[in-house]
This record gives structure tokens, C-alpha cells and sequence, in this order.
């Protein structure tokens, strides 16, 4: 399911926007989270690498949106920075959603 904050925004109000496409991330991080799971309960060789490159990956995250909000406001935009930041996020979770789909069906 996705919410395109494309069609649900209202002209003028960057709140719904904002709204829809958070909505989006949960639901994409919730399947990669089941995905995730399902790797570890499986007992695959590398479900062990896959806990270190999540662990990893938070990490970069945490440092990549300090630089965006960062770039942010210093580009006076600081009101772009949570768009930006939710952006940043759903790229991630979808390159990691295509990834751990591809990987479960073969």
C-alpha cells in the first residue's frame, strides 16, 4: 500500500505532504522489517551479516540526516529539512526492501 502525498496533499499545506509520505515510510520499513525477520528466523548462513549491515546502516543514517538538516538550514530552508530528511529515509528503505525481495526468492 502507498500513500503518494502527491495526490493527497492539499495546494499551500506542506503538512499533509509531510503526513502521507511519513505514512509511507512506516509501511515500507514494515516490510523490510518482516523481511529482516524472516531472514533471521530462517537460520540463513548470512542472517548474521545482515544484523551487522542494519546495525551499519542506522549509523550512516543518523549522520547522513545530520547533513541534511544541516545543509538545510544553512541553504535557509530549515522548513525543507524534515521533507528532506523523510526522503532521505524512504530511498534507503526501498533500496533495502528491492534488495531483501530479490534475496528471499532466490
Amino acid at each position: 500500500m502507498k500513500v503518494s502525498s502527491k495526490n493527497t496533499s492539499e495546494p499551500g499545506n506542506p503538512w499533509s505532504a509531510l503526513a502521507a509520505d511519513s505514512l509511507d515510510l512506516a509501511i515500507e520499513s514494515q516490510d523490510v522489517i518482516g523481511l529482516r525477520l524472516a531472514r533471521a528466523a530462517s537460520g540463513r548462513f548470512d542472517a548474521c551479516d545482515e544484523a551487522v549491515r542494519m546495525i551499519v546502516e542506522k549509523a550512516f543514517a543518523a549522520w547522513d540526516t545530520a547533513v541534511v538538516v544541516t545543509e538545510s538550514v544553512i541553504q535557509g530552508e530549515p522548513h525543507l529539512a524534515a521533507s528532506r530528511t523523510l526522503a532521505l529515509y524512504r530511498k534507503r528503505v526501498q533500496a533495502n526492501q528491492r534488495r531483501l525481495a530479490r534475496e528471499a526468492r532466490s
